[in-house]
């Protein structure tokens, strides 16, 4: 068994690994994984590290001014560009390639700053996304993107222990994915039906379900709503309360999932195991 590294071996090779790069365009999402490579990125580079958020219907609001917030406070050089996913038939399609496309659309944004400044393209990828159904790694590939956290070898543990010693408030984050990934594939991804499980989420959230998952099927009319397994027998006897919430947000159905929530449930549409 590899013995576990420490933090300080652990930061000294982030720490490394970005200060082998002149410049840095950090793609920034407020996530755990973006939110250190930004926040080490600014400290060892200063304002050489440049964290971008790419703003699209896909990003809920909440996760924006989340991301906003977390930059001033770190004193994190921050923009905001719009991408156009959705007006990419091959995105709007959804098929198992959707994340291809999408990452696609943000390097067609962030090529013009990178150029301009002379920066790379830096990605919150880990370890962990490596066994999972990620076709937007393709893409940056292609585009020469880095991946500070690959590269050091953090996984997602090794993500937030390090995040919790830096004191950074990202450290317990939940994982949270972009809203495409709620929409079964092969439904098409409208901002629409973005905007119905955004609103969905919010009001599960408002019933004190902080982790939760809102999959939107057959078109958009069917919500399948994802808790974590120890919060489904409370889902349950909130069934009333939630499906009122959900069918709020526009929604003709709201059925409560007795598996639990897991990452990448949507995956087994594509023959693929979810990653519980």
């Amino acid at each position: 068994m590899v013995p576990e590294r420490s933090v300080e071996v652990l930061m000294a090779a982030l720490c490394a690994r970005l200060r082998r790069e002149e410049r840095v365009l950090v793609a920034y999402s407020g996530g755990v994984d973006s939110a250190l490579v930004a926040a080490v990125a600014a400290q060892e580079l200063g304002e050489r590290a440049v964290a971008v958020t790419a703003v699209s219907a896909s990003l809920p609001r909440s996760e924006r001014a989340a991301a906003r917030a977390f930059a001033t406070e770190r004193g994190i050089a921050h923009v905001e560009v719009a991408t156009d996913e959705l007006d990419r038939p091959e995105y709007v399609a959804n098929g198992g390639d959707r994340c291809y496309h999408c990452k696609s659309a943000l390097f067609d944004a962030l090529a013009p700053l990178a150029a301009l400044s002379g920066a790379r393209i830096a990605l919150g990828t880990n370890t962990d996304d490596l066994g999972d159904h990620r076709p937007g790694q393709a893409a940056a590939a292609a585009r020469g993107a880095i991946a500070p956290l690959l590269d050091a070898g953090f996984g997602k543990a090794e993500v937030r222990r390090v995040s919790d010693a830096l004191g950074l408030v990202t450290a317990a984050k939940p994982a949270a994915a972009c809203l495409a990934s709620r929409v079964a594939y092969g439904d098409p991804v409208t901002a629409e039906v973005l905007e119905r499980v955004e609103r969905a989420e919010e009001a599960v959230r408002a019933l004190g379900f902080a982790v939760c998952r809102v999959r939107a099927h057959g078109g958009g009319a069917v919500a399948r709503l994802e808790v974590p397994p120890e919060d489904v027998s409370r889902a349950a006897s909130l069934r009333g309360e939630l499906d009122a919430g959900v069918r709020a947000a526009g929604f003709e159905f709201c059925a409560l999932d007795l598996q639990g929530f897991a990452s990448g449930r949507m995956n087994v549409l594509l023959g693929m195991p979810s990653s519980r």
